[in-house]
Order: structure tokens, then C-alpha cells, then sequence
């Protein structure tokens, strides 16, 4: 299954999470005591991030073939989970806007499968990232109820790949920016706040790197011309505290 197929899953778990059923509005109508219920209000407030990750990259491959007659095919056969950390800081914007800024690290791995059409033959890459972002995210909140406050995020999210390894199939570039867009809801516990949340990140740059002086052997470089670009895609899975 394409990572584009958990997007859309997601998607719908997180829109039918969102929406209440007759239950939970009849249940509604009875107030709580609100916890830290001023905690929204502040100017700016932090906190600290930990959670998972699925990363992707798309292939847009032209089926160049080489003078052996040879076909090659990339496609990522599955997905490894990922480690993020990071740090939250959000500004307040509005009773229902603020803006937030979180530096993070994501630690994961991309497998790749390359099958010659001509032969069979398989080869394989592990591609190995160690990102550094700085989302750049509006967070769009509803009215708080009780202890609990759904929300919408929508950003952009430049990053830095740290562990490059020449020397293989495919060498990815160290920049990419993606647009991304998640859902989550803030839950205001006793003593801090408690969010859960989604996110769909889309590279927007082509980050297959086409210039391979770094190849020794040529008919390695069959690999990168087999395809025009690439672009990568991530699911994060974050639980954030402040």
C-alpha cells in the first residue's frame, strides 16, 4: 500500500474523530471543572514533542533503457517506523489562531527495491535520514469544551537531511521543504496539556541528486537516469506536552 493510501486513511480517522455522535453531544451538555483553563491566553508557551513517523519517496521514472537492453524500476516495498523529538513554542494569535514554531529531528529509513524488467534481477538500498525541521505551522483551534479543544495545523516545514551516503543507487539531496497539514486535539490535564496529533507532510522539491561525480563505477549511474525526479512524503504520529 502507498504511503498516499495511509494519507487518506488517516484522514478519514482523524475527520470521524473529530466529529461528535448523538452519545457525546447529549453528554455535552454537562459542564466540568476546567483544568489550567487560562493556559491557551499566554503570549507564547512551550513545551516538548515525542512520536513516530512513516517516510516515503515518490518515483517519477521514465523507463530509460541502457545499451545492454537493461529496464530498471525502482518502488518502496514497505515502510519502518521512525523516531521524532522536538521542541513546541506557540504564539497567540487569536482566541482561535496561534502560530507555532517546532525545531524537531526525525530519525528513519526509506527501503528501496530496483527490479530490471529484462532479466528479473532485484537490487536494493536502505536510504538512511536523520532530518532536522523547523515547522512553520497556523493552528487553527475550535471553542474548548470542558478538558478537550480539536484542531486543525497547516505549514511548512523546510528541512536538512544530516547522513547523505554517497556512493549508492540514489543520493538524495540534504534540502527539501514540504507543505504539510495535520489534525489533533489539545486535552487539559491537572498539572499540563496532553495533544495528540496527525500530520502529512509533502515534499515539494526534487531530491533525487542527478550529478553523480561521486560514482565510480558507470553502470551504476543507470539507477539515477532511470527516473526525472523524486519527491518525499512523511505520516508523523506526534504526542506533545506543555
Amino acid at each position: 500500500m502507498r504511503l498516499t493510501h495511509y494519507y487518506i486513511i488517516a484522514f478519514l480517522v482523524a475527520l470521524c474523530s473529530l466529529c461528535p455522535t448523538p452519545a457525546s453531544e447529549a453528554k455535552a451538555q454537562t459542564r466540568k471543572v476546567m483544568n489550567r483553563p487560562y493556559i491557551d491566553q499566554r503570549k507564547f508557551h512551550y513545551g516538548f514533542l515525542a512520536g513516530m513517523h512513516l517516510q516515503d519517496i515518490e518515483l517519477e521514472q521514465n523507463g530509460f533503457i541502457d545499451t545492454d537492453g537493461n529496464e530498471w524500476y525502482a518502488e518502496t516495498p514497505n515502510y519502518e517506523p521512525g523516531f521524532s523529538v522536538g521542541i513546541l513554542g506557540e504564539f497567540y494569535l487569536t482566541k482561535y489562531l496561534g502560530l507555532r514554531i517546532i525545531p524537531s529531528m526525525h530519525f528513519g529509513t526509506k527501503n528501496v527495491t530496483f527490479r530490471n524488467n529484462l532479466n528479473h534481477e532485484k537490487q536494493f538500498q536502505t536510504i538512511k535520514s536523520t532530518y532536522f525541521s523547523v515547522p512553520i505551522n497556523v493552528k487553527f483551534a475550535a471553542e474548548r469544551f470542558n478538558n478537550y479543544r480539536p484542531y486543525m495545523v497547516a505549514g511548512v516545514t523546510p528541512t536538512l537531511d544530516l547522513t547523505v551516503k554517497k556512493q549508492k543507487q540514489y543520493l538524495l539531496t540534504n534540502t527539501d521543504v514540504y507543505l504539510e497539514l495535520g489534525f489533533g486535539c489539545d486535552f487539559y490535564l491537572p498539572f499540563f496539556k496532553f495533544i495528540p496529533e496527525v500530520k502529512f507532510m509533502y515534499g515539494l522539491t526534487n531530491v533525487i541528486n542527478k550529478k553523480r561525480s561521486d560514482i565510480t563505477d558507470e553502470t551504476q549511474l543507470i539507477f539515477t537516469q532511470s527516473v526525472n525526479k523524486a519527491q518525499s512524503k512523511m505520516i508523523v504520529f506526534t504526542f506533545y506536552f506543555e
